[in-house]
């Protein structure tokens, strides 16, 4: 596979009878999420370090091919300079590999005071990281926008093979409604820039709650990833709706505007387990 798509989490009950079956227990949320979605963000590992028990039983419950795409610890990434917290990093990064084969570019996501000035401890981090190790880093300073930094941020990245997450906000800020006002942490407003740094690039797609104000943004980056795949990149697409519950409707969305633009990319395990069902009746 190189390209995979999928939710911000797998432990939502809004989903019973829709994305799970209504009798879904919750210990099985992630065996059903993962037989249906093919990634995941991991949200848990930006608040805790998972034990490596509970690593290991997401590992096994989850198929061959299933990617685990976590956040780096917050205690790494909000504390101020990143160097400085290069042991914990590391002991992060090293239990994460109890994930074995699922284990995706982990996320090292930035708060947005985080800016430019702190380029310099920003890679003496990646210098740090195993070289064996896929990250990819999200920026949320304003600042990392504009030039020079852009291009000093993109050239660090590019020298350690280290993915930029591309955060695309624009479709929840498109108009004058504000579909995040019930969100408990709003995603910021920033430029999009899709550029590719790594053999990889992650996504995240922040949907507007009504399906067609996202239509035209969807087929735009269906064309930008049809062509990043057919160039050999592996593409990770995470897809978030302000209103959870219509996370996975909005992947089925961008899934489809995928196929409409001809994507190099394998059915939705969902959707082949629903014709299996229609074929079984």
């Amino acid at each position: 596979m190189t390209f995979w798509i999928g939710c911000a989490v797998w432990a939502y009950k809004g989903w019973l009878g829709g994305l799970y079956p209504r009798q879904t227990k919750p210990q099985d949320f992630l065996r059903t999420y993962s037989r249906r979605l093919t990634a995941v963000e991991g949200n848990a590992t930006f608040y805790t370090i998972p034990a490596e028990k509970t690593l290991a039983q997401w590992r096994n419950s989850t198929p061959e091919g299933f990617r685990f795409c976590p956040k780096l610890f917050r205690d790494v990434t909000h504390q101020g300079a990143l160097h400085p917290q290069r042991t914990l990093a590391l002991e992060v990064i090293d239990r994460l590999r109890v994930l074995g084969d699922r284990l995706g570019p982990v996320m090292i996501q930035l708060p947005p005071s985080y800016g430019p000035d702190q380029l310099g401890d920003l890679e003496l981090l990646l210098q740090a990281l195993p070289s064996d190790s896929a990250v990819a880093v999200e920026v949320r300073h304003p600042n990392w926008f504009i030039q020079p930094a852009a291009d000093q941020l993109n050239q660090l990245l590019q020298r350690h093979q280290a993915g930029r997450v591309l955060l695309d906000t624009q479709p929840i800020y498109s108009g004058s409604d504000n579909p995040q006002q019930l969100s408990e942490r709003p995603k910021p407003r920033l430029p999009l820039q899709p550029v590719i740094t790594a053999p990889f690039t992650i996504i995240r797609y922040i949907s507007h709650p009504d399906l067609h104000r996202n239509q035209s943004d969807m087929a735009r980056w269906a064309t930008q990833i049809s062509a990043w795949l057919t160039q050999g990149q592996d593409v990770y697409l995470f897809v978030h709706c302000p209103q959870e519950a219509q996370s996975p409707a909005m992947v089925e969305a961008f899934h489809q505007a995928l196929v409409s633009a001809d994507a190099p990319i394998p059915p939705l395990p969902w959707h082949l387990q629903q014709e299996e069902q229609l074929s079984f009746f």
